[in-house]
């Protein structure tokens, strides 16, 4: 759902044996002392190319399911984000290789002597080139099975917090909540199907240097166990959480208002109000 300095990826992949980083503060130091406040950045270009159509997929979704579905439920919430979250794995998926790949690029390097890739885009194709429609869609699996249920969880949780917290247009304090229900539900996501995404990262990073490790998502998963334990799977989850929660909550409070204005005359929110019975459902993207 947001998109990733470089350092949870890092953490994720990094070898054990021969581990470069401690912990998330450790990474961060050490990307910036060997490659400079750039090396954050690696591979920003594929999330900048794909959020805007992801984004406009996944509410899309959402919102037409929830009209599908009829009735704003809790489960039909859920449903409804999942239902957006896996049809969004087609974007997702390739821009999430991209990013990857050029993040594990001249790692620990300020100039990296030989770049295999110039950019994201050039990273797609010289994939595609050597590997065909499967090489760019490395990760499709594990990519479905995370952003489905994360999805869900992410809408639902949403749906919960600003029905909780009363999300009326003219509370002074609307804002605030908004941005703190959705921060709070890309935490929530994040935390629900984090270890997927570890195997996904693993898998995708898979290959780097012209050597294969995994034979698959079980075989992934199995190695990781039997060499780091269940730790492995929590790698790089400070830096996912620290990052999901100001994204999250941006998107979703913008979004929300968004459509609220939209959804108003001239007098803009204030002529946005619920109704008694659904006061937080004008709030949120459920209704789009």
């Amino acid at each position: 759902m947001d998109c990733a300095l470089d350092g949870a990826v890092r953490l994720q992949v990094q070898n054990v044996d021969k581990p470069l980083y401690r912990g998330t503060l450790h990474c961060f130091q050490s990307i910036v002392r060997q490659e400079s406040a750039f090396g954050l950045y690696k591979g920003i270009g594929s999330p900048m190319m794909g959020l805007t159509f992801i984004n406009a997929i996944v509410f899309g979704v959402q919102g037409n399911t929830m009209r599908l579905l009829g009735r704003d439920t809790p489960l039909n919430q859920f449903l409804a984000g999942a239902a957006a979250g896996a049809i969004q794995c087609v974007i997702c998926c390739p821009m999430e290789l991209a990013k990857t790949r050029m993040q594990m690029q001249g790692t620990g390097e300020k100039k990296s002597k030989k770049k295999l890739y110039k950019n994201s885009l050039d990273c797609l194709v010289r994939i595609y080139r050597k590997e065909g429609v499967w090489g760019i869609n490395r990760g499709m699996v594990s990519t479905f099975i995370r952003e489905t249920p994360g999805f869900g969880v992410y809408f639902l949780a949403y749906d919960v917090l600003t029905r909780s917290l009363g999300c009326e247009p003219e509370d002074p304090y609307m804002i605030p909540k908004l941005l703190f229900a959705g921060g709070m539900s890309g935490i929530a996501s994040w935390i629900s199907t984090y270890p997927v995404d570890v195997i996904k990262s693993r898998l995708q990073a898979d290959g780097v240097g012209g050597v294969n490790q995994y034979n698959g998502i079980a075989d992934c998963m199995r190695q990781s166990w039997q060499k780091e334990g269940w730790r492995v799977f929590t790698r790089g989850l400070t830096s996912t959480l620290l990052r999901a929660f100001p994204v999250n909550a941006t998107t979703f409070a913008t979004v929300t208002l968004f459509l609220m204005y939209m959804r108003g005359d001239e007098g803009g929110l204030k002529d946005c109000e619920p109704a008694p019975h659904a006061l937080a459902q004008q709030a949120q993207p459920s209704s789009l």
